[in-house]
């Protein structure tokens, strides 16, 4: 592995967002104002997708005010947080160029029936996972606080403990 390879690999996005042409996406991208330091949700349809490595980059297009607009954003910049695909388009072809001599209801795209469930399944069951492996974690620190607390209770049981345990105690016996 050269300089530059071990370089940009250090700037690739850990987990990388799944899209594809055609899907109807939320980018989130952060904007800095003067000082302030705010996230603008673009969203609109994914037509293009191009270069690769660090440089891969993707092409939004939605309409404001009757007008066109399209954004380039590269996937592993730092600016762009969070990508959400809102709707899977159903697409025959990688460059979505015609879109942009369409207007109103014409550009509407086919979606893609039971794609968005299995995306969805797919993030439930990862979150679910995610949710088991930390109630596990927090149950084996609490397990290893009680383990603590519980041996250091065993040298010098506190004041009240040893109440509790003389009103235990059936009466007559000391």
């Amino acid at each position: 592995m050269n300089v530059l390879d071990q370089v940009e690999a250090e700037q690739f996005r850990k987990k990388r967002p799944v899209y594809a042409i055609g899907d109807t996406v939320d980018v989130h991208v952060k904007i800095k104002e003067g000082e302030k330091e705010r996230i603008q949700i673009f969203n609109g349809v994914v037509i293009m997708m191009k270069g690769d490595g660090l440089r891969e980059t993707f092409t939004v297009r939605r309409i404001v005010q009757d007008q066109g607009v399209e954004r380039i954003f590269p996937i592993h910049s730092p600016k762009v947080i969070d990508i959400v695909v809102k709707r899977k388009g159903k697409v025959r072809r990688a460059k979505l160029f015609f879109l942009r001599g369409l207007k109103g209801k014409a550009t509407r795209l086919k979606e893609e029936v039971g794609a968005m469930r299995e995306q969805v399944a797919a993030l439930a069951a990862a979150a679910a996972k995610e949710k088991a492996e930390a109630a596990a974690q927090a149950a084996a620190a609490t397990a290893a606080g009680a383990a603590a607390a519980g041996s250091a209770a065993g040298a010098a049981p506190p004041a009240a403990d040893a109440k509790k345990a003389e009103a235990a105690k059936p009466a007559g016996t000391k």
